[in-house]
């Protein structure tokens, strides 16, 4: 919990204009991007694409095609992955939920909470996506919004027991067409 607090203080003096900063504490790889066009999409799909085995994701709000289409890639080379969504994915007029499921990635809703506000992805039990940015064009193109892409087993073994914890009360979900 030290480590991950002096990341945190070190991470606040970096906060600037800068789109893209890498740093590695105390032998922790982090990376740092910062939207609007710091190019935190394709560094999210860069992780994963190289994904082996799993990938957990939790969302708030799930519209970028690009994810979504490289989550399915990611399921055709034989990696596990599952998705877990807040409730307004239930309503929304375009959500991946419904591509995700009709493409039989296993997909849940989150409905316990007022709002399930989680941004994370935890690929291959080792690294770590999360941060303000939804999963969205607009969280690329215009809003002020950033991820970190820490590479820490013990930190991505935190995040996949809150993961397993949200499965368990979330519903599947069920595709509209």
């Amino acid at each position: 919990m030290k480590k991950l607090l002096a990341i945190g203080v070190i991470l606040l003096s970096f906060v600037s204009y800068a789109q893209s900063i890498d740093l590695n504490l105390n032998n922790t790889p982090v990376q740092i991007f910062f939207s609007p066009n710091g190019g935190a999409t394709q560094a999210i799909i860069k992780e994963i694409d190289n994904a082996n085995m799993e990938i957990l994701v939790q969302a708030y709000s799930f519209t970028s095609a690009p994810i979504a289409k490289a989550l399915i890639n990611a399921k055709k080379r034989a990696v596990s992955v599952e998705v877990i969504l807040d409730k307004s994915q239930r309503r929304e007029k375009y959500t991946s939920a419904t591509f995700l499921a009709n493409s039989k990635i296993p997909t849940y809703i989150d409905d316990k909470h007022a709002i399930a506000h989680n941004k994370v992805m935890v690929i291959d039990k080792e690294t770590v996506i999360t941060g303000s940015f939804n999963f969205t064009k607009a969280a690329e193109e215009k809003n002020a919004e950033n991820i970190l892409i820490i590479k820490s087993k013990q930190l991505a073994g935190i995040y996949i027991e809150n993961w397993y914890k949200h499965k368990q009360h979330s519903e599947g979900y069920q595709s509209r067409y």
